[in-house]
C-alpha cells in the first residue's frame, strides 16, 4: 500500500481526472468500476486495497457528511478554512462546531465534489454539483480557498399538507392553488411564484405537483435540478448549460408537445418565450425573485426581461412566499396572492390574499374574480359553482390530513381518484355530502 503522502497525491490525481465525469453515471457499481479503471490507468501496479480506499473516499465528503443526512439542515456554508455555518429549519443561521481544518483538506473536498459537477459556469472557477444523495452544491474558487454552499436534499419533498401543517397557508388557500393548478381540466392558470432567495418558492411549486392531471405532459426546465417530479409520469426534465441557455430550452420546449412548461427560475430573456408559450395556449408556471406581486410586474417590464405591458395579463396569478419572523423564529408564509385583472396606465392587480406582518395573521381568501370568470366562460359553470368547488377541495385536503394522507404520493393518488370519479372519491373520505360538479 502507498504511504499517506503518496496516497494523497495518487487520490488527488484520480479525483482531478474524474472532474465532471461521475454525474452522468447514475449507478453506484458502474461508478466504482470507472474509478478503478482510472486508478489502474494512472498507476497500473496500484494495490487492490488502495483502490478500495479511493472508492470509499470518493463517497465520503468529510465535514459535510453528517449534515447531508440531517433533514433539519437546509443549507451548509463552508467559508474556506475560516468557519462553517448551517441554516436550520425553523431556527435560521447557526455556526457549526466543526470546520475544514486545512487547505489540504479543503482542496481534497473540492476535488471530490467536482467529480459530480454538472455545470461549468465560468473559467473552471465556478461549479454546480449534484451529489449522489440529490443535494446540490455550488463551489467558487478564490485565492483564499474555495467557498462551498450546499442546498440539502430532503428525502421526502414537502407536500401541500405539510405546508399547511407548518402554517404556510390555509386549507382554503390550498383549495385555490389546486384549482389554479388543474383548471377544471380545461384551463389551468398561468402562474408565477415570487419570493426572495430561500423563501420557499421551489418548495411550494413542488408541492403543487400533486394537483397536476396524470394525462398532462410537462416540460420542466431548471438551472440545476431541484423539483421532484416523481408524481408525474410524462415529464421531461431539462437543465441549462453554457451551450443550452434557459431561453433556448424554453423555445425548444414548444416543439416537445407540452401541456405545461415549468421554468425553475425566470430571470432573463426566457421570460418573453414563456409569455409566447402562454399566448399560443401552453400553460406556463415558474418562480421569480421578487418580494411583492407589483415587484414581479416591475421585473418583467424591465431589463433583462423587457416584457411589453400589454401581454403581461397572459399571466393569471402571482403568488408571493416570504420568510417572516414569528415568535423570534423564521417561518415561511404565503404573504400575497394577486390576480392580474387588466391594464390601464399600469398592469392592474387584484389582491385576493395578504399577510399582515404586524399582527402575524393572514386575511381571508377573497373570491377569485378574473380567473374564476375565465373558467366560468370555458366550462359553462356559474361563478358560484366554481367558488364552491374551490372550497370543496380545501375540505378534501383537510380530511386527507385528518386521515393521515399527507405525503406527496398519497395526495397525488387521491387527487387522481377524484379526477376519475368525484363521487366515489368523496364517499371514500365520508364527504359525499359536499356534492360534486357535474363533470
Amino acid at each position: 500500500m502507498l504511504d499517506p503522502d503518496d496516497f494523497y497525491d495518487f487520490e488527488s490525481r484520480i479525483f482531478s481526472e474524474l472532474e465532471s465525469k461521475l454525474s452522468i453515471i447514475p449507478d453506484d457499481a458502474d461508478r466504482n468500476r470507472f474509478i478503478e479503471t482510472i486508478a489502474k490507468t494512472i498507476s497500473p501496479a496500484v494495490s487492490p486495497d488502495d483502490i478500495k480506499k479511493v472508492i470509499a473516499d470518493s463517497k465520503n465528503f468529510g465535514v459535510l457528511e453528517k449534515f447531508l443526512n440531517d433533514e433539519s439542515v437546509e443549507d451548509v456554508m463552508i467559508n474556506n478554512t475560516n468557519n462553517m455555518f448551517l441554516y436550520l429549519s425553523g431556527r435560521g443561521y447557526e455556526k457549526s462546531t466543526v470546520k475544514v481544518e486545512s487547505k489540504k483538506e479543503l482542496d481534497l473536498l473540492v476535488r471530490k465534489l467536482k467529480m459530480y459537477a454538472t455545470t461549468e459556469v465560468s473559467n473552471k472557477e465556478i461549479f454546480d454539483v449534484h451529489l449522489p444523495n440529490g443535494s446540490r452544491a455550488n463551489i467558487v474558487d478564490s485565492p483564499l480557498g474555495a467557498d462551498i454552499t450546499v442546498r440539502n436534499f430532503k428525502k421526502s419533498a414537502l407536500s401541500i399538507i405539510d405546508l399547511i401543517n407548518n402554517g404556510e397557508l390555509s386549507y382554503n388557500l390550498a383549495g385555490r392553488l389546486w384549482l389554479y393548478t388543474e383548471g377544471l381540466k380545461v384551463r389551468p392558470a398561468n402562474l408565477l411564484i415570487g419570493g426572495m432567495p430561500a423563501s420557499g418558492k421551489t418548495t411550494l411549486l413542488n408541492a403543487m405537483f400533486s394537483f397536476f392531471r396524470p394525462e398532462q405532459r410537462i416540460v420542466v426546465i431548471e438551472e440545476t435540478y431541484e423539483l421532484n417530479t416523481d408524481t408525474q409520469e410524462n415529464t421531461v426534465r431539462l437543465e441549462t448549460s453554457p451551450r443550452l441557455p434557459m431561453d433556448e430550452l424554453v423555445k425548444n420546449a414548444l416543439r416537445m408537445r407540452p401541456d405545461l412548461i415549468i421554468i425553475g427560475e425566470v430571470r432573463g430573456p426566457e421570460a418573453k418565450d414563456m409569455l409566447t408559450a402562454m399566448n399560443i395556449g401552453k400553460i406556463s408556471m415558474g418562480t421569480i425573485h421578487a418580494s411583492t406581486a407589483r415587484d414581479v410586474i416591475t421585473r418583467l417590464q424591465h431589463t433583462p426581461m423587457n416584457i411589453e405591458m400589454d401581454i403581461i395579463p397572459l399571466i393569471d396569478a402571482i403568488i408571493i412566499v416570504s420568510q417572516v419572523n414569528e415568535n423570534q423564529r423564521p417561518v415561511r408564509k404565503i404573504t400575497q396572492v394577486s390576480e392580474i385583472s387588466g391594464i390601464e396606465t399600469q398592469v392592474l392587480l387584484s389582491d385576493l390574499y395578504s399577510y399582515d406582518y404586524k399582527l402575524h395573521k393572514s386575511s381571508d381568501v377573497l373570491p377569485s374574480v378574473t380567473y374564476r370568470d375565465t373558467l366560468a366562460k370555458l366550462t359553462g359553470y356559474t361563478p358560484t359553482e366554481i367558488v364552491i368547488e374551490e372550497q370543496r377541495r380545501g375540505k378534501i385536503l383537510e380530511r386527507l390530513n385528518k386521515t393521515g394522507v399527507r405525503d406527496l404520493k398519497g395526495i397525488s393518488a387521491f387527487v387522481r381518484e377524484y379526477y376519475d370519479d368525484q363521487k366515489k372519491a368523496l364517499a371514500k373520505l365520508d364527504l359525499a355530502n359536499l356534492g360534486t360538479l357535474p363533470w
